[in-house]
């Protein structure tokens, strides 16, 4: 990867200021947060995010637009051409693409989400950035980043530069501990939940105290109370934001406005919902390890009225359907397994064992419109299409959402 950059110029070096995002659960939600806010105080934003739903050009947003087809083909070809056939991920050649078309469109300031991990990803060769920021770690790809929180917390924090500031979500003590050890070792300002700010949750919105600013800001346009506390990581980022003032109108504008798809999203008119009838909802959610089963089952409890939900769930082989699944087992009255149409996708037989193992009632349907009109049918009120963020771009997809 780096020797790829060097052979386009280093275009790396030549990008507006970055904001560098790690972490296991929330990147993407609190980028979503700080791009709103910063494009409601009137700044142009780059955005690089993984993985897509639909479209790859979902991954990469030049100063506020989703990357043109023919530019992303243009800078993809660029990249393949000086690459000159030696080994490389797909995800490094989008990285350089996306790195290069930055460096060639004017904006303010770059948004940039790690893949997997941080130490070792592509997008860690970024020396300087603004400011980093760490979301709440937990017990995801293991098979990468190792076993444990502390492995996994120590690999996340490979992200951390010397001198440069760095905000710390809510974190165990375990990873807590993992992160301000690296942070001592490199000399990183930290700005970290329960410390240097706060938030604390109210009906009307939540109040962000930090020792250096207090805000009260409302509840976001992201369902949810995780994605209260997403919101408060973008504010806190504020505060190291120097260069980027923006009014509390703007804040308060850019979290209502806030739009980030397959994050219990409702589902609009299309192919999908029309199975249904008027009086049913259908919600699709991303979310795929045991920390964001426990922010849905919570999301269902508060934001859909705590009555029992219908889930249609697929999953990869790399993950723990138990794990996923046992926080939401007070709020899923029925559980329809499906076939994940995905590499590594397990298959409704393989997802509908593990599921029976820890208890939760299982109908088997055959496919996923299948279980939509079975669910639709029966008259329930929400049903929840959850467990990957693939299965979330198909059902998007076939709902005809289009993502811009």
């Amino acid at each position: 990867m780096g020797r790829l950059l060097r052979s386009l110029g280093s275009p790396h070096r030549y990008m507006p200021p970055v904001v560098h995002v790690a972490g296991t659960n929330g990147k993407g939600s609190v980028i979503a947060f700080l791009r709103s806010i910063l494009e409601e105080g009137g700044y142009t934003v780059h955005v690089y995010t993984s993985p897509h739903l639909v479209r790859y050009n979902e991954r990469i947003r030049l100063g506020g637009r989703l990357i043109a087809d023919e530019e992303l083909q243009r800078f993809l070809k660029t990249c393949l051409r000086l690459n000159r056939g030696r080994p490389i991920t797909f995800f490094e050649i989008i990285t350089a693409a996306a790195f290069l078309a930055f460096s060639q469109t004017p904006a303010d300031i770059c948004l940039i989400e790690t893949g997997l991990g941080g130490r070792l990803d592509a997008t860690n060769l970024i020396k300087q950035p603004e400011v980093s920021i760490l979301t709440p770690i937990s017990v995801d790809h293991e098979f990468y980043l190792g076993q444990g929180i502390r492995r996994i917390a120590k690999e996340k924090a490979g992200i951390l530069k010397r001198g440069r500031p760095a905000i710390v979500s809510k974190q165990s003590p375990e990873g807590s501990r993992v992160l301000e050890m690296a942070a001592r070792q490199k000399g990183v300002p930290l700005w970290r939940y329960g410390c240097e700010w706060k938030v604390s949750h109210r009906k009307f919105g939540s109040v962000f105290e930090s020792l250096s600013s207090r805000r009260i800001l409302p509840l976001p346009g992201l369902l949810g109370l995780h994605q209260r506390d997403n919101a408060a990581v973008a504010v806190a980022a504020l505060d190291f934001l120097h260069q980027f003032p923006v009014s509390s109108r703007a804040v308060r504008r850019g979290i209502c406005r806030v739009k980030w798809p397959a994050r219990l999203q409702i589902l609009g008119p299309g192919s999908l919902k029309n199975m249904v009838g008027p009086s049913t909802k259908i919600w699709v959610d991303g979310g795929h390890n045991a920390s964001a089963g426990e922010a849905l089952a919570e999301a269902i409890r508060i934001n859909l009225g705590g009555e029992p939900v219908v889930l249609i769930l697929g999953m990869l082989q790399t993950k723990s359907p138990a794990e996923f699944i046992a926080p939401l087992l007070p709020w899923v009255e029925k559980v329809y397994p499906i076939t994940l149409d995905a590499e590594a996708g397990l298959t409704e037989a393989a997802l509908a064992t593990q599921l029976r193992e820890v208890g939760a009632p299982v109908l088997c349907s055959g496919s996923l419109e299948a279980a939509v009109q079975q669910a639709g049918s029966e008259g329930n009120k929400n049903i929840v299409v959850c467990g990957s963020l693939y299965l979330a771009g198909q059902v998007l997809s076939m709902n005809d959402e289009y993502i811009n």
